[in-house]
């Protein structure tokens, strides 16, 4: 699924459609990329993911369910926990993966050969040494992190669980298999509506600024409100088509693997 994360990034940094490197389309980005960058243009920023994906998720999972346990005993509807218990495991899960989302989303800007770029190690000192460890250097964008991820996960698994609950279960393993499938992947589409306006400023806080040297794009709220004045509200929505693309059915995949390998854990340990 990472070239649709690359162009995602690619679009949601490209200001100006007039410029000549601009993508035009989602099929215009991959044929670009391939023929200036090569195959391996759509793996650049890979390591981090790779290397936060497990972490992520086990701290995305644990601690919805520990966030649950404890809304436990606060008099909340059970359709209000799932929201709100999904809203605490996403801001958890920002502090966790925000440094290794400067580093990828550095990697991915980059429109040099894959050869020629940065190692993620050497970009992530260079980050370090140049702009410290702070809110301006490796933990830039934080706000916009804690947004995006927070907003996500309280959409992801507030309606999943409410939807499920209100379909009735069906006796036959496939047919049940096919319900937990499309609510999870209607969770993942949804979710991403609604919470690209923070990956948008996300990307164009730890994305290179427009003029070197000069930051153009530093908190979250302000810099959606400068893209909306200079760019129009769609451009809070740039690189939509591939994040539902990788995170609908992604999102899916994820839910009914937890789903299953949790019941089987409970039923066997």
């Amino acid at each position: 699924m990472h070239p649709l994360d690359v162009v995602k990034t690619r679009f949601q940094i490209q200001r100006c459609t007039t410029d000549p490197n601009s993508y035009k389309s989602l099929g215009d980005s991959f044929r670009m990329i391939f023929r200036t960058e090569g195959l391996f243009g759509f793996y650049k920023g890979i390591l981090p993911p790779i290397l936060a994906e497990t972490p992520k998720r086990a701290v995305k999972f644990f601690t919805f369910e520990q966030y649950k346990k404890l809304l436990g005993y606060v008099s909340l509807s059970p359709a209000l926990t799932f929201a709100v218990a999904g809203l605490g495991s996403g801001l958890t899960e920002a502090i966790v993966v925000n440094p290794f989302e400067v580093v990828k989303v550095g990697l991915q800007a980059n429109r040099n050969r894959f050869t020629e770029q940065p190692s993620t190690m050497s970009y992530a000192r260079h980050i370090i040494k140049k702009e410290g460890l702070g809110l301006g250097g490796l933990n830039k964008g934080f706000t916009a992190t804690l947004g995006r991820h927070g907003v996500f996960n309280m959409v992801y698994f507030g309606f999943y669980f409410n939807v499920k609950n209100i379909i009735p279960v069906n006796k036959d393993p496939t047919l049940e298999f096919l319900r937990k499938f499309g609510i999870g992947l209607l969770s993942g589409t949804i979710a991403s509506v609604i919470n690209i306006p923070f990956d948008v400023a996300k990307s164009r806080i730890q994305g290179p600024q427009p003029v070197p040297g000069e930051i153009k794009y530093k908190t979250c709220f302000k810099t959606m409100a400068t893209v909306y004045q200079e760019e129009g509200i769609l451009a809070l929505y740039k690189g939509l088509l591939p994040k539902i693309m990788r995170l609908g059915p992604g999102g899916a995949v994820m839910l009914l693997v937890y789903e299953y390998t949790y019941s089987w854990l409970q039923e066997n340990w």
